[in-house]
């Protein structure tokens, strides 16, 4: 059964939806075309207090990120990538998931690169109306096939930022990448 993420799933905390995210589908639609990855790495970036999240300080960029949750935040980095993240919590508690990996596809540029996903969609609710959501199809996640690391890329956010595990990847995408690089 396949059942769209309301708002309310992405209102909640930013602990709980991240882990509830990953098995999810993410699904996009161009023209006749619609492609449906499952969710397998996420990161999460919470709160005011996050040296390492674009919420930390409140800019016209990161402005999407004190919205309520639901709604696309999409950002150019390095000039070269458009990265992919889901705005969670209540109006004015900056707080985003940063969606690494989907299907096949590792690594969030590559991503948004293969599903072609640019900056007009920021701001943009995770609805059918915008070619972009997130489907429920029941795929059940145990929290022990989930691995908890770092966060990749943010080393100049401090240790307590770099050293929390902020990072989710499902176990079985871990090994299908190893199985591949040998």
């Amino acid at each position: 059964m396949r059942k769209i993420l309301k708002q309310s799933f992405y209102l909640r905390d930013g602990e709980i939806v991240v882990r509830e995210i990953l098995g999810k589908y993410l699904v996009r639609k161009t023209g006749n075309r619609q492609t449906s990855l499952m969710i397998n790495e996420v990161e999460l970036y919470e709160g005011f207090e996050d040296r390492s999240s674009h919420g930390f300080t409140r800019t016209k960029r990161s402005e999407i990120m004190y919205g309520p949750g639901g709604h696309w935040y999409v950002y150019l980095c390095y000039g070269m990538y458009d990265m992919l993240n889901i705005v969670l919590g209540p109006k004015e508690h900056p707080a985003a998931i940063l969606i690494r990996g989907a299907g096949e596809y590792s690594g969030p540029g590559r991503l948004t690169k293969a599903l072609r996903i640019d900056r007009q969609l920021n701001a943009k609710s995770a609805k059918k109306e915008s070619g972009l959501w997130i489907e429920d199809r029941a795929a059940v996640i145990a929290q022990k096939d989930i691995l908890r690391t770092p966060r990749i890329g943010i080393g100049n956010a401090g240790p307590k930022w770099t050293k929390r595990l902020h990072r989710f990847v499902l176990k079985s995408r871990l090994t299908e990448i190893h199985s591949i690089t040998k």
